[in-house]
């Protein structure tokens, strides 16, 4: 492949709010670039969208896994990622954006910036993800893409400009204006699929030349040539216009916003254009990894000559074997080839490989840097990289995997499906890190935890559908959290005499809360205890620390107060004593336990809870009694928007007073209301609750 070739590469990924029509987007995408030749509506007839080819995805309308579909435009080969919107769903967006190049936004133009919208665009811009905007649903009563625009500048921070303008808007809306050509596209046929441009109308140009001037002037920023040209009043050249836009949106400095109604059959190719003039080919990103021998950041570079990196970020189970979504980042990978995999620290052979098109597989014997593709039966976990060989091997960074908040407790009902029900729960821990499973020991129950309750509702409805294995579900709980408040000194000695070799430790210092968010070191801990080891002159011995800060962290797990997990620790080993004969790594580490109980104890410690951050998009009619019903369920308003006949509450309400509230949300509103959460933070439940939840503790542990 040469390099001329990857500049026609184009990895995008299209991420919007719930219900923004992002599918259908990419519906209409896959149509026009001549990969289906039949439209299917992600609702109503038909076999439901291409793109959504799980059972209850068609049932219910919305995506749930990405799928990754390969198409060409104008001459440019373009990879899509079709992402869920829904944020139970958030490990698909994170792992597609961490392998995408560029993005689409859409947003739909009566509704505005939504909740997830915000969500998505916080993740990209982790991962960094230049993206331009489609505003959709122009057609729609109460359209307003201009009010659009001042949104994705005020509530994002976007420097977003509108590369046109509609013609008509509501029931009238028949096409766009392109600013820069001035000319006006309209989209004829049953399906919109000829372009047919024309000059503008006459009454819309007081109106083009005053946004033409708004675009230019935001372009004109990035290049000097381009500045003088507009100052002085001269034509720009579409040429020097193209690559200043597309140079500034893969920096992150400017957002082109695209127009129209996928719906409806409008604006889709010009937003193909768009993509293909403004979004980055792999030779415009730069990729790293991390060198498995000393962690040094490397350089990963789009070119085959140089050795495989390939990195498998998604995973799905077929009746044939496991499915191994993976992007090439440098190299060539061939059929037959056996790469190797340094997690596993072990070489894997390639059977097959398969160039995706949705659930539809072509097989391909090689694969070049920027391409992706799916690997067939190689059994590995998401995340996993894979190099040519073992020397110099690199791991590509990891993602971020949001902490699930909620728990049920599951079985079987008929004991003979118990191994179906594992070999499920497995499949679905191998391919959704934000899904874990657990077995509680003092009940022996197994506990499925994730990201809200419909997270939890669809795989439990996934091992009813596609393992014919019923299963009966335990009331939803909320994963509390247990945390220091003061400063606590600890002083604990472990002594044990009985027959033969003793146990001796002693280990001395402090407690403290912590909050890493508040700590601006790299080399954070993740599981929420920062050590610090202040012992001088031998005070304890080298070989024991390991010991003392495995006693630590184990305490974690199950805190002293209500047996929840403890988050938010610092703490400082400052002095201690042992024993030439009697002290041991272990003599420290159940002395470290027990010196954790007690300074823990004594550190005023609060039960937290997950507090989430609630969107309710109600008629305006019903306000009062959803904010009324809110602020009964603790919860706190931080802001109400108007939008049309709808409000927009936005508040933070405890989890556990939001299971089944979709249900009362659609009684008390006569089903016209609709909302999303996500988490936001851990915060203090009220003493009276934290009793409740120490007594209950307490209670149980004395019935076990």
């Amino acid at each position: 492949m040469t390099k001329h070739d990857l500049n026609k590469y184009r990895n995008i990924g299209i991420s919007a709010h719930i219900d923004s029509g992002k599918t259908t987007l990419t519906e209409r995408i896959l149509y026009y670039t001549g990969l289906i030749h039949k439209i299917s509506e992600v609702r109503g007839e038909g076999d439901g969208a291409k793109m959504d080819h799980m059972e209850l995805e068609k049932e219910r309308g919305i995506t749930i896994t990405s799928a990754a579909v390969t198409t060409s435009w104008n001459d440019h080969t373009i990879q899509i990622i079709d992402t869920p919107g829904h944020v139970d769903f958030t490990v698909e967006v994170e792992r597609s954006l961490r392998v995408l190049d560029g993005a689409v936004l859409v947003i739909c133009a009566t509704s505005g910036i939504q909740s997830q919208s915000i969500t998505v665009d916080r993740q990209m811009r982790r991962y960094k993800v230049p993206c331009v905007v489609f505003i959709n649903k122009c057609d729609r009563a109460g359209a307003d893409p201009f009010s659009v625009i001042e949104q994705l500048k005020s509530k994002l921070s976007h420097n977003a400009v509108l590369m046109q303008i509609p013609i008509g808007l509501e029931g009238e809306h028949e096409g766009v204006i392109d600013l820069f050509s001035r000319k006006a596209f309209y989209f004829d046929g049953e399906k919109g699929e000829t372009v047919r441009s024309e000059p503008m109308p006459e009454s819309y140009r007081d109106k083009v030349e005053e946004y033409r001037a708004i675009l230019l002037d935001s372009v004109a920023m990035f290049d000097d040539e381009l500045m003088e040209l507009v100052l002085e009043e001269q034509e720009v050249p579409e040429e020097l216009f193209t690559k200043v836009v597309r140079k500034a949106t893969i920096n992150r400095e400017l957002t082109p916003v695209f127009l129209g109604s996928a719906f409806k059959n409008k604006g889709v190719q010009l937003l193909l254009d768009g993509v293909v003039s403004y979004l980055p080919s792999p030779l415009d990103c730069r990729y790293y990894a991390n060198n498995v021998s000393d962690g040094e950041k490397v350089e990963i570079f789009p070119e085959v000559d140089k050795s495989l990196v390939a990195m498998a970020f998604k995973i799905t189970d077929e009746t044939f074997g496991q499915l191994t979504y993976t992007r090439v980042y440098q190299g060539v990978l061939h059929k037959g080839d056996q790469p190797y995999n340094p997690r596993l620290g072990k070489k894997q052979r390639v059977g097959r490989m398969v160039k995706m098109f949705s659930n539809e597989k072509i097989e391909i014997n090689e694969a070049k840097a920027g391409d992706i593709i799916a690997m067939v039966g190689v059994d590995c976990a998401s995340g996993d990289t894979y190099c040519a060989q073992e020397a110099g091997a690199v791991t590509m960074e990891s993602m971020h995997v949001p902490e699930p908040v909620i728990e049920l407790a599951l079985k079987p009902k008929k004991q003979e499906d118990l191994d179906k029900v594992s070999k499920a729960l497995n499949r679905f821990m191998k391919e959704d890190p934000t899904f874990q499973v657990s077995v509680d020991k003092e009940s022996n129950e197994t506990i499925i935890r994730g990201m809200g309750e419909l997270h939890l509702e669809i795989y439990v409805l996934r091992i009813s559908r596609e393992y014919k294995a019923e299963v009966e579900v335990g009331a939803p709980k909320v994963n509390y959290r247990e945390a220091p408040t003061i400063v606590a000194d600890f002083d604990y000695k472990h002594k044990k005499q009985t027959g033969g070799s003793g146990q001796y430790a002693q280990v001395i210092g402090t407690l403290k809360p912590y909050d890493p968010s508040q700590d601006d070191d790299e080399s954070k801990p993740t599981d929420g205890l920062k050590f610090n080891n202040n012992i001088v002159g031998g005070a304890i011995p080298k070989e024991y620390l390991p010991g003392v800060e495995k006693g630590f962290r184990e305490s974690l797990a199950k805190g002293p107060l209500a047996g929840y997990q403890v988050l938010g620790c610092e703490i400082d080993i400052n002095d201690g004593t042992y024993h030439a004969v009697d002290s041991s790594e272990m003599a420290f580490k159940i002395a470290s336990r027990h010196a954790f109980k007690q300074a823990f104890m004594a550190a005023n410690p609060v039960i937290l809870e997950p507090i989430m951050k609630v969107e309710v998009e109600t008629p305006t009619e019903f306000q009062g009694t959803v904010q009324g019903d809110l602020s009964s369920r603790r919860g706190i308003l931080s802001g109400s928007d108007m939008r049309e006949d709808m409000t927009i509450i936005e508040c933070f309400v405890p989890l556990a007073e939001m299971f089944g509230y979709s249900t009362i949300l659609r009684s008390m509103t006569q089903g016209k209301a609709g909302f999303s959460m996500e988490f936001h933070d851990y915060k203090a439940v009220p003493s009276s609750m934290q009793k409740s939840l120490i007594d209950a503790y307490q209670k149980e542990r004395l019935n076990n």
